[in-house]
């Protein structure tokens, strides 16, 4: 399987100054932000999002050395994340992310929502200071998806009516519109054409909800040391994502599980078991595959580069971490 590490190459260097720099812009002046930046942008994360922003502005800018406006959108973009993982992990009471202790396990709520908040507003400075409107409308809406994506996910805990549609429109919400939005940021910054900026917002649309696609399966066969978290706490916790939604069609007894909310002992295992012995995980991979497969439809019009092709097989390595 190809790593995340070996796949960004062409922008490893672009990283390890990405994170330095990261460090710096938040904590300069607020030694506690400092601790908690230090917390959030060590090694731990695999940089997915910023490397993609780097990937396409190297992809989209030929043989010319990318800006430092390319840069700070990436710097911007792993900021939003963070910012959204912060809030997420108060509002879920998540004590673990990617195996480490979450902000507010480590320095309690009260630091942790002023920390998530610092970063937008800190990201929103950032983002003015680009002096570029359209970026400037891509990046705002983003933060306005992440709170809509997170108020549809709390309206619709253990709501067994939930259709597919509306678990994409989420997921687009909560994952995919970062993606998207700072990908077709980046084309618009090496200015590129308006049918290609568009291209580029469909291949971060695709990658990011085949992303979220494979991260909801693998909440249900990955174990807890390698997602970091408990196996399974989307479900407990009422959040129905793919594996659940198809597993509804065929095992009609979960959904009395799922809306009686788990009360009775044992309850979450059978669901479980009912979810394992449907055709749930294997239509989800079915799902992400799609959207992986349109995401590199998208990049026909790029020149062939080692970019370009880190991004194409992108789509191949978010599949391969189901196996």
């Amino acid at each position: 399987m190809t790593s995340a590490t070996s796949l960004f190459f062409p922008v490893e260097a672009d990283l390890s100054l990405l994170t330095e720099n990261l460090k710096q812009l938040v904590g300069a002046r607020h030694p506690i932000l400092y601790a908690a930046a230090e917390h959030l942008f060590g090694a731990r994360g695999k940089r997915v999002r910023p490397a993609i922003v780097l990937l396409l502005s190297r992809a989209t800018m030929a043989n010319q050395e990318i800006t430092p406006k390319h840069r700070r959108l990436a710097e911007i973009t792993e900021m939003i994340h963070t910012a959204s993982l912060v809030h997420d992990d108060v509002i879920d009471e998540a004590g673990l992310r990617r195996g480490v202790p979450t902000v507010h396990s480590s320095f309690g709520n009260r630091v942790a929502v002023l920390a998530g908040d610092f970063l937008f507003a800190q990201s929103s400075w950032y983002l003015a200071n680009l002096d570029n409107l359209a970026v400037v409308k891509l990046l705002s809406e983003v933060i306005m998806d992440l709170a809509e994506g997170e108020i549809q996910q709390g309206l619709n805990r253990f709501d067994t009516s939930l259709s597919i549609e509306a678990y994409l429109e989420k997921s687009y919400y909560k994952t995919a519109s970062l993606i998207a939005n700072s990908s077709k940021a980046a084309g618009l910054l090496s200015g590129v054409s308006a049918e290609m900026a568009k291209h580029l917002y469909s291949y971060g649309r695709n990658i990011g909800l085949a992303f979220q696609i494979v991260d909801d399966i693998l909440d249900f066969t990955a174990s807890s040391d390698a997602l970091g978290k408990p196996a399974g706490s989307d479900l407990k916790s009422g959040n129905l994502t793919a594996p659940v939604l198809y597993a509804l069609e065929e095992k009609p007894y979960l959904e009395g599980l799922i809306e009686r909310e788990f009360a009775q002992e044992g309850d979450l295992e059978q669901a479980l078991a009912l979810i394992a012995d449907s055709r749930g995980i294997e239509r989800s991979r079915e799902l992400a595959a799609r959207h992986a497969e349109d995401a590199v439809r998208h990049l026909e019009g790029l020149p062939p580069s080692e970019s370009c092709q880190a991004l194409i097989e992108l789509a191949d390595y978010v599949l391969s971490r189901l196996y």
